[in-house]
């Protein structure tokens, strides 16, 4: 299981980045730069990162036997900045 665990911190870990990346980089660059390149780039990453940590989520909630509430919560944590890290600190083992 320790295994299914460190591949959902990873895909944690990568979405929680891609989100800043698009947030603090990406969206920037298109609307002070008129550079919209990076937001396509970088949005479609996020996207499928996105759907991976939902998928993952899910996979912990069965893996490790969470509540509803906490299913609920990672996957609310999911659309903040740093609600993935939060997750990981949170409700992963260590």
């Amino acid at each position: 299981m320790n295994s299914q665990v460190k591949a959902f911190q990873i895909i944690s870990f990568l979405e929680a980045i891609s989100f800043l990346v698009l947030l603090l980089i990406a969206m920037p660059l298109k609307y002070l730069y008129d550079q919209p390149e990076m937001v396509r780039i970088v949005g479609m990453a996020h996207g499928i990162l996105f759907v991976l940590y939902v998928i993952g989520a899910y996979w912990m909630y069965e893996k490790l036997n969470w509540s509803l509430k906490t299913l609920g919560v990672t996957i609310f944590c999911s659309i903040l900045p740093l609600g993935p890290f939060y997750v990981e600190r949170k409700y992963l083992p260590k």
